[in-house]
Protein backbone atom coordinates (compact mmCIF):
# COMPACT_ATOMS: atom_id res chain seq x y z
CA UNK A 1 0.00 0.00 0.00
CA UNK A 2 2.82 2.25 0.67
CA UNK A 3 4.29 1.97 -2.40
CA UNK A 4 0.76 1.70 -4.61
CA UNK A 5 0.47 5.23 -2.70
CA UNK A 6 3.85 6.83 -3.69
CA UNK A 7 3.10 5.82 -7.50
CA UNK A 8 -0.44 7.52 -7.03
CA UNK A 9 1.01 10.69 -5.18
CA UNK A 10 4.20 10.69 -8.08
CA UNK A 11 1.37 10.23 -10.95
CA UNK A 12 -0.75 13.57 -9.52
CA UNK A 13 2.25 15.17 -9.19
CA UNK A 14 3.16 14.29 -12.31
CA UNK A 15 -0.44 15.57 -13.69
CA UNK A 16 0.22 18.81 -12.09
CA UNK A 17 3.18 19.65 -13.83
CA UNK A 18 2.70 18.18 -17.56
CA UNK A 19 -1.05 18.29 -18.07
CA UNK A 20 -2.59 21.19 -19.67
CA UNK A 21 -6.06 20.09 -20.70
CA UNK A 22 -8.70 18.30 -19.15
CA UNK A 23 -8.22 14.27 -17.96
CA UNK A 24 -11.26 12.48 -18.44
CA UNK A 25 -13.58 15.75 -18.00
CA UNK A 26 -12.10 16.57 -15.21
CA UNK A 27 -9.23 19.92 -14.97
CA UNK A 28 -6.21 18.49 -14.37
CA UNK A 29 -5.34 20.47 -11.45
CA UNK A 30 -8.15 18.95 -9.80
CA UNK A 31 -7.30 15.41 -11.11
CA UNK A 32 -3.68 15.88 -9.80
CA UNK A 33 -4.14 17.36 -6.52
CA UNK A 34 -6.83 14.37 -5.79
CA UNK A 35 -4.53 11.86 -6.93
CA UNK A 36 -1.66 13.37 -4.97
CA UNK A 37 -3.85 13.62 -1.58
CA UNK A 38 -5.02 9.45 -1.92
CA UNK A 39 -1.16 8.70 -2.80
CA UNK A 40 -0.29 10.22 0.51
CA UNK A 41 -3.53 9.18 2.56
CA UNK A 42 -2.45 5.48 1.20
CA UNK A 43 1.51 5.73 1.53
CA UNK A 44 0.55 7.01 5.25
CA UNK A 45 -2.14 4.09 5.81
CA UNK A 46 0.38 1.36 4.24
CA UNK A 47 3.09 2.79 7.07
CA UNK A 48 0.62 2.90 10.26
CA UNK A 49 -1.25 -0.80 8.47
CA UNK A 50 2.76 -2.23 8.27
CA UNK A 51 3.47 -1.23 11.41
CA UNK A 52 0.66 -3.05 12.86
CA UNK A 53 1.66 -6.21 11.15
CA UNK A 54 4.94 -6.40 12.32
CA UNK A 55 3.87 -5.86 15.95
CA UNK A 56 1.77 -8.74 15.62
CA UNK A 57 3.92 -11.27 13.77
CA UNK A 58 6.31 -10.42 16.75
CA UNK A 59 3.94 -11.03 19.32
CA UNK A 60 2.81 -14.61 17.88
CA UNK A 61 6.25 -15.42 17.36
CA UNK A 62 6.31 -15.76 13.47
CA UNK A 63 9.49 -14.44 11.87
CA UNK A 64 9.96 -11.34 10.08
CA UNK A 65 12.30 -9.77 7.36
CA UNK A 66 15.25 -8.27 8.16
CA UNK A 67 17.62 -5.90 6.28
CA UNK A 68 17.41 -2.74 4.31
CA UNK A 69 16.90 -2.55 0.86
CA UNK A 70 20.40 -2.57 -0.45
CA UNK A 71 21.10 -5.79 1.91
CA UNK A 72 17.95 -7.42 0.98
CA UNK A 73 18.82 -6.79 -3.16
CA UNK A 74 22.26 -8.19 -2.29
CA UNK A 75 20.94 -11.21 -0.45
CA UNK A 76 18.77 -11.96 -3.62
CA UNK A 77 21.42 -14.19 -5.84
CA UNK A 78 22.21 -15.72 -2.99
CA UNK A 79 19.08 -16.89 -2.33
CA UNK A 80 17.82 -17.21 -5.71
CA UNK A 81 21.13 -20.04 -5.95
CA UNK A 82 20.25 -21.68 -2.71
CA UNK A 83 16.17 -22.10 -3.80
CA UNK A 84 17.90 -24.09 -7.28
CA UNK A 85 20.43 -26.00 -5.00
CA UNK A 86 17.57 -26.96 -2.73
CA UNK A 87 19.46 -25.58 -0.04
CA UNK A 88 17.18 -23.13 0.88
CA UNK A 89 13.68 -24.86 1.32
CA UNK A 90 11.58 -21.78 3.02
CA UNK A 91 10.33 -20.58 0.15
CA UNK A 92 7.84 -22.39 -1.82
CA UNK A 93 9.07 -23.88 -5.59
CA UNK A 94 6.02 -22.35 -7.20
CA UNK A 95 7.28 -18.56 -5.59
CA UNK A 96 9.95 -18.11 -7.95
CA UNK A 97 7.79 -19.36 -11.08
CA UNK A 98 5.57 -16.71 -10.21
CA UNK A 99 8.45 -14.25 -9.61
CA UNK A 100 9.47 -15.32 -13.49
CA UNK A 101 5.40 -14.85 -14.77
CA UNK A 102 5.39 -11.48 -13.47
CA UNK A 103 8.73 -10.42 -15.19
CA UNK A 104 7.22 -12.14 -18.73
CA UNK A 105 3.77 -9.76 -17.98
CA UNK A 106 5.07 -6.69 -17.10
CA UNK A 107 7.42 -7.07 -20.66
CA UNK A 108 5.05 -7.99 -22.70
CA UNK A 109 2.92 -5.60 -24.58
CA UNK A 110 -0.29 -8.03 -24.02
CA UNK A 111 -1.98 -6.70 -20.59
CA UNK A 112 -5.08 -7.57 -19.04
CA UNK A 113 -6.36 -3.55 -18.86
CA UNK A 114 -4.96 -2.07 -22.01
CA UNK A 115 -2.70 0.56 -21.72
CA UNK A 116 -4.58 2.82 -24.06
CA UNK A 117 -7.34 3.77 -21.25
CA UNK A 118 -6.19 6.63 -19.59
CA UNK A 119 -4.49 6.37 -15.78
CA UNK A 120 -6.65 2.55 -15.04
CA UNK A 121 -4.51 1.42 -18.09
CA UNK A 122 -1.35 1.15 -15.76
CA UNK A 123 -2.99 -0.24 -12.88
CA UNK A 124 -2.72 -3.84 -13.97
CA UNK A 125 1.12 -3.47 -14.47
CA UNK A 126 1.30 -1.49 -11.28
CA UNK A 127 -0.26 -3.78 -9.20
CA UNK A 128 1.28 -6.73 -10.71
CA UNK A 129 5.23 -4.37 -9.98
CA UNK A 130 3.92 -3.65 -6.81
CA UNK A 131 3.17 -7.51 -5.83
CA UNK A 132 6.61 -8.56 -7.48
CA UNK A 133 8.40 -6.22 -5.50
CA UNK A 134 7.63 -6.62 -1.94
CA UNK A 135 7.30 -10.48 -2.36
CA UNK A 136 10.73 -10.34 -3.75
CA UNK A 137 11.45 -8.03 -1.03
CA UNK A 138 10.26 -10.41 1.89
CA UNK A 139 11.56 -13.35 0.48
CA UNK A 140 14.64 -12.03 0.62
CA UNK A 141 14.43 -10.08 3.71
CA UNK A 142 13.61 -14.00 5.60
CA UNK A 143 16.37 -15.38 3.38
CA UNK A 144 18.61 -12.47 5.22
CA UNK A 145 17.30 -13.58 8.82
CA UNK A 146 18.10 -17.41 8.26
CA UNK A 147 21.14 -16.56 7.02
CA UNK A 148 21.98 -14.30 10.26
CA UNK A 149 20.48 -16.45 12.43
CA UNK A 150 22.97 -19.73 11.30
CA UNK A 151 25.85 -17.55 11.96
CA UNK A 152 27.95 -18.55 15.20
CA UNK A 153 26.94 -15.86 17.68
CA UNK A 154 29.86 -14.07 18.99
CA UNK A 155 29.71 -12.48 22.62
CA UNK A 156 30.68 -8.75 21.86
CA UNK A 157 34.20 -7.85 23.35
CA UNK A 158 34.61 -6.46 26.88
CA UNK A 159 36.58 -3.78 28.29
CA UNK A 160 39.52 -2.25 26.56
CA UNK A 161 40.30 -3.42 23.13
CA UNK A 162 43.54 -5.73 22.88
CA UNK A 163 45.89 -4.10 20.67
CA UNK A 164 49.41 -5.88 20.09
CA UNK A 165 51.65 -3.75 21.96
CA UNK A 166 50.07 -5.22 25.05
Amino acid sequence: MVYFGGLLGLVGLLTLLFRDGDVVGLPAAGVGVGLLVLGAGLGALGVVRRRVVRRRKIERGEPVPVGNVLERAQALPRLLRDVRRGAYTDLPRNRTFLWLLAIVYLVSPIDIIPDLLPIIGVTDDAGVFMWLLTSVSTAAGLYLRKEREQLPQQPPPRGRRATDDG
